[in-house]
């Protein structure tokens, strides 16, 4: 009898945890599919905004600098959803496009030396 209850218990938990792993399995593969579909979205608004050599000239730079490409990339969406772009933008456009936002992200390096003063001076004589 408590072989039974046992097996009983272990083919509920057995399928309690194959309902969870499902259900993780799902999650992560609806927020892949999302992420898919959020990346489709993007490459046709940017296709029909800028023309091919702007693309190619894009593209380039997301290899290098990922992270100025996708600012770029948000700033284009923006500028096109917003209606202010009066064409497809050509690669000399888009050169002007990348200085702006060059110039808003630019990082001013300073060096500063902090030297530290020892007990022993070069004023003094010690004798």
């Amino acid at each position: 009898m408590a072989d039974e209850e046992l097996e009983a218990i272990r083919r509920q938990r057995m399928a309690e945890l194959q309902a969870k792993h499902g259900d993780a399995s799902n999650n992560q593969q609806q927020g892949e599919e999302a992420k898919q579909r959020e990346k489709d979205m993007r490459n046709s608004i940017l296709a029909q905004v800028l023309d091919q050599s702007a693309r190619a000239r894009l593209s380039n730079l997301a290899m290098v600098k990922p992270e100025k490409a996708s600012a770029v990339e948000n700033y284009l969406i923006q500028m096109a959803r917003f209606g202010s772009l009066g064409g497809k933008i050509s690669e000399s456009g888009l050169i002007e496009i990348l200085e702006k936002v060059s110039q808003q992200t630019e990082k001013k390096t300073t060096v500063k030396f902090d030297r530290r003063r020892v007990m022993d001076s070069d004023d003094e004589d010690d004798f």
